[in-house]
């Protein structure tokens, strides 16, 4: 979407700050995704909730016939309420609490990716109280270190998520005397926001490594699960609105060798929503120094949290300007000094009252978003609803 190709009209109208979510552009992306995966056999795709858990979100990629990926109990329950099947939900997480875990029982779900012993003897337990036997797939870091943010590096073998990979079998062999647990897969994630095809190789590399170390103890698993990861062009959007999708499945299809009748599940989220959000925001003032002048909007780390976090970038724009360009600092109004959205860009004349569109922000905004200064939470709204 170019900025000429937002109903400006239309947006005027809706108080800022506020997400704004091209429901085409959604829809596109799900087909893409679908039409790239069914070229492979067993492949399975499920969406990370925890990247954008808006309702009307959901609705839309339940309906594209995408399974769900579970941080949280919360997370389970948004997609039973939107009608995501439970025999596509897997439920991932360091800390699952017992109410999470007897959610995820009573529902039946796919699986549980279980990242340590400790949670695997509870849910044994409580899936024996309930005369359940609860399917698993054990989370294995395979110290593949991705090439993205320190923050959002999770395959590393010293990390809070997943269980070692040297106890693979000492943990399988534990789950194997437990009468209330079935192991049915492997389940991998090495990071976020990888454009580097080499990262899922090198994945694969290690996830053939321990078939093979599995196989010599005759032990085939029904699942691999390789989680997400798939990043975005935050520099291009317009350029750039749908990832690779072909190259990235086409690169496990070439590189991890499944065993006959194995089917491998991918947990994307960034990819499929990032690009159809944009956070709109307006000018309040511009504040000119003796070097440089910023531009503060409504819009606060309250509302995208991601450059005060992460020192992420959006594109931004400002689409009520075709004036030429002046290089602004562009802020918000939290009272906090890191409340900063970017540095030192360049964007048409800005005045008090323009909109300005930042870009990307369909990932990890709207569902990050809190109430710091006691602000309101953004809104959310659907191009095909305005």
């Amino acid at each position: 979407m170019t900025k000429g190709q937002f109903p400006i009209g239309k947006l005027n109208n809706i108080q800022t700050p506020f997400y704004y979510y091209d429901s085409e552009l959604l829809r596109e992306t799900l087909r893409v995704i679908n039409n790239e995966a069914k070229k492979h056999e067993g492949f399975c795709v499920h969406y990370a909730i925890k990247a954008n858990a808006n309702p009307k979100i959901l609705r839309i990629i339940r309906e594209a016939g995408l399974g769900a990926d579970c941080v949280s109990g919360g997370e389970i329950e948004a997609c039973i309420k939107t009608g995501f099947p439970s025999s596509k939900i897997v439920y991932a997480g360091v800390g699952k609490s017992d109410w999470e875990i007897n959610l995820g029982l009573d529902n039946d779900i796919f699986c549980f990716n279980v990242e340590s012993i400790p949670e695997l003897e509870v849910i044994n337990q409580l899936a024996a109280a309930k005369g359940k036997v609860a399917r698993v797939a054990f989370r294995l870091n395979p110290n593949v270190g991705a090439h993205t943010h320190a923050n959002i590096t999770t395959g590393l073998a010293e990390n809070k998520f997943g269980i070692d990979m040297h106890d693979m079998l000492r943990v399988i062999e534990e789950a194997s005397v437990m009468t209330n647990v079935k192991v049915v897969g492997l389940h991998f994630h090495i990071g976020s926001q990888i454009l580097d095809m080499g990262d899922f190789e090198a994945l694969c590399n290690r996830v053939n490594e321990l078939q093979l170390e599995l196989e010599r103890h005759r032990i085939v698993v029904e699942h691999i699960n390789v989680g997400g990861g798939l990043g975005i062009d935050y520099q291009h959007p317009n350029r750039v609105p749908i990832p690779d999708f072909k190259l990235y499945f086409d690169t496990y299809a070439k590189k991890l060798k499944l065993r006959p009748g194995q089917t491998l599940h991918f947990e994307l989220g960034r990819s499929v929503v990032a690009q159809c959000g944009t956070l709109f925001t307006r000018t309040l003032y511009i504040k000119k120094g003796k070097i440089k002048q910023f531009c503060i909007v409504d819009a606060g780390f309250t509302d995208l949290i991601r450059p005060a976090l992460y020192q992420a970038y959006h594109k931004i724009e400002n689409i009520s300007s075709d004036e030429p360009a002046e290089t602004y600092d562009v802020v918000g109004p939290i009272c906090e000094s890191t409340d900063v959205f970017a540095k030192q860009i360049d964007l048409n004349c800005c005045h008090r009252g323009d909109l300005l569109a930042i870009r990307s922000a369909g990932a990890y905004g709207e569902i990050m978003a809190s109430q710091y200064n006691c602000r309101r939470l953004p809104q959310g709204h659907m191009s095909d609803e305005i």
